[in-house]
């Protein structure tokens, strides 16, 4: 058995077969044996940081938000789950990057897949519920997992969570918008008779402050209420 030494994994030879072994993951991986395609054709970049365990636990964890109702209703009367807003919230983001050229769109995707992870461990709470306590409940459970985290991710979703707390950049007063006027757009989606008796009011209210740093995002809201004006005049009539 031979080892030679590449960047971040070895090349091992046993017996006739050859393995990728990566020392800090603690996982070999058969790439040529007798049979078998050359090494240099099977070869895959493959990183480090985090190993495959880690990695599926994460995954776990975030898997509750499948199942972490919002208050709020699809189109057909359903209560929506926390995933299915993150995932809207973050097309939303996608579909916006020619929108604005000079943000970093990417990053903003990234604010939005990520942004109510902390609902993991505590459950979504209406923003008209919420408390402080709720919040420091829900920042310190989220924080204690995140620590928990291979040290790189850690740091990179930490200081993306800073920025989003900080609202700052532009970047993060584009995610915190577009987090705002889904539950909107949802909302004017939904059936009626599902709303609460202050959200009548709140759908007319909620979010202009929030969009007020963009034109495109204002003019969007406008939108918005328009829809939600006709929804309540429809059921006047």
């Amino acid at each position: 058995m031979y080892v030679t030494a590449g960047e971040r994994l070895y090349v091992v030879r046993i017996g006739s077969s050859f393995c990728l072994t990566f020392p800090l993951c603690r996982v070999i991986i058969p790439i040529w044996g007798k049979h078998g395609l050359s090494a240099e054709n099977r070869i895959v970049k493959v990183g480090v940081h985090m190993n495959v365990r880690e990695y599926l636990d994460i995954l776990h964890t975030a898997e509750r938000l499948k199942d972490t109702p919002r208050h709020c209703t699809t189109s057909r009367g359903r209560t929506e789950s926390v995933a299915e807003h993150s995932w809207r919230v973050s097309l939303m983001a996608f579909l916006l990057k020619k929108e604005f050229p000079d943000a970093d769109m990417n990053k903003v995707v990234d604010m939005c897949l990520i942004h109510d992870l902390g609902e993991c461990f505590t459950g979504d709470i209406p923003t008209f519920l919420k408390t402080d306590a709720d919040r420091k409940t829900e920042d310190s459970l989220f924080q204690q997992w995140i620590d928990s985290m291979p040290t790189e991710l850690s740091k990179d979703i930490s200081a993306l969570y800073r920025e989003m707390e900080a609202q700052e950049t532009t970047e993060a007063k584009i995610y915190k918008a577009l987090d705002k006027l889904e539950a909107l757009i949802q909302h004017n989606e939904s059936p009626l008779d599902t709303w609460a008796d202050n959200e009548f009011e709140l759908n007319k209210k909620y979010a202009f402050d929030a969009v007020a740093f963009s034109e495109w995002l204002t003019e969007l809201r406008k939108a918005i209420l328009e829809d939600t004006i006709e929804k309540l005049s429809a059921k006047e009539i």
